[in-house]
């Protein structure tokens, strides 16, 4: 099989990136080693920043989004069971979308149909060959078969654990990485949402966050040890350590239920780069990873499909100057939303270390000037509705 981009990884950001390449009349093919079935299971995030939101309505993927959708125009901090609220849209004239990624997901799906694209779901042994050369080609098994597709470009979008990243030699690769020492226990709950926004909670037991899928899905974590088997959280205890930490008034009002998902998930940052190596070029979590605090996984990959497609188009119509730069452009917008991911959670978990005293000071002294300062809700607004690709 010949195609012009090998995308690896059936996730958003693979979808997107054929997407858009698709509509621009680049050929590609997409390897998914899950069935579609399991890629549209996976729970993951719902804040869109307006870049992102942008880019799948140029993509012709934003109409149920546009119908379904939640714009939001701000967030609740709240501190000693107390909240305040941060006005995105009077301080940056911007909103956020609620939108949950699995819907995002079976959005590109449904457009990729739709344009007859080439999503190939189940493969095994994955290998890029020749990456370093201009004639890069993917080796991989289905159905007991061995498969080879050539192609002049290998876009990597397998996420932490995929191939593509590991493909780079150690000599070439440089990699930075925090490790939180807690987790996020999430539950997802068929109840009405606390709050007509997001509540982000500092509290002397630990972090909360009250989110939503819609007016009838509600999403909610707390800060937990990583390691705590699922077991230990019964659907009472989470809802009775959950309202412990949200401030008083959302505590007494909100509605509780039946869990339909539970899981406790890890907190990293981690960054990798270069993200392009030869004819190869990351993007994603294959390239980086932030805590989910201030949700911008998503909208990070969505920006280096931006980058990226935006230099393999050029790079078709005889201008390579925008796929040699992705790399940089790409990492540019990287490292300050890790820096704001790293900068948000700092100030709302609870860290077990020698200077807890110091840090808690610390902590409650930043919120106190976060509330009081338009300067400084500005920043955390500008950084929440997404810097601009």
């Amino acid at each position: 099989m010949r195609t012009q981009v090998c995308i690896i990884g059936g996730g958003p950001s693979g979808l997107l990136l054929s997407q858009v390449l698709h509509r621009a009349g680049i050929e590609t093919v997409v390897l998914e080693r899950r069935s579609r079935e399991y890629v549209l299971g996976r729970i993951r995030a719902g804040v869109l920043e307006g870049g992102t939101v942008q880019m799948l309505r140029d993509a012709d993927v934003g109409s149920r989004m546009a119908r379904d959708g939640f714009p939001h125009s701000g967030t609740y901090v709240a501190a000693r069971n107390r909240g305040f609220r941060v006005d995105f849209n009077a301080l940056t004239g911007k909103d956020v979308m609620v939108y949950g990624q699995t819907e995002v997901t079976a959005d590109l799906y449904a457009a990729r149909d739709a344009m007859g694209g080439t999503v190939i779901h189940g493969v095994d042994g994955v290998t890029l060959q020749d990456v370093d050369s201009d004639t890069p080609h993917v080796t991989y098994e289905l159905n007991g078969a061995t498969h080879r597709i050539d192609c002049d470009w290998i876009a990597g979008c397998d996420g932490f654990h995929g191939v593509s990243r590991r493909t780079i030699p150690p000599s070439v690769l440089r990699t930075v990485e925090r490790v939180y020492p807690f987790g996020w226990l999430g539950v997802l709950s068929r109840t009405r949402p606390a709050a007509d926004e997001l509540i982000y909670a500092n509290h002397e037991r630990g972090f909360a966050l009250a989110s939503m899928r819609n007016d009838r899905l509600s999403r909610y974590y707390i800060q937990a040890p990583v390691d705590d088997p699922l077991e230990k959280w019964s659907d009472t205890a989470f809802w009775d350590e959950l309202r412990r930490r949200l401030p008083a008034d959302v505590a007494e009002a909100m509605e509780i239920g039946p869990t339909i998902e539970k899981s406790i998930a890890p907190l990293r940052s981690f960054v990798a780069e270069p993200m392009r190596w030869g004819r190869l070029c990351l993007v994603g979590d294959a390239a980086h990873i932030v805590p989910p605090t201030g949700a911008k996984g998503l909208n990070l990959a969505v920006s280096d499909v931006h980058y990226l497609s935006e230099g393999l188009i050029q790079h078709y119509a005889g201008t390579p100057e925008g796929i040699d730069a992705y790399s940089a452009r790409a990492l540019a917008r990287v490292w300050k939303a890790t820096r704001f991911s790293w900068w948000f959670t700092t100030l709302m978990h609870r860290f077990p270390d020698d200077n807890a005293a110091f840090h808690l000071a610390m902590q409650e002294a930043e919120i106190d000037y976060l509330e009081h300062s338009t300067a400084a809700q500005t920043a955390m607004a500008e950084n929440y509705v997404g810097l601009p690709f």
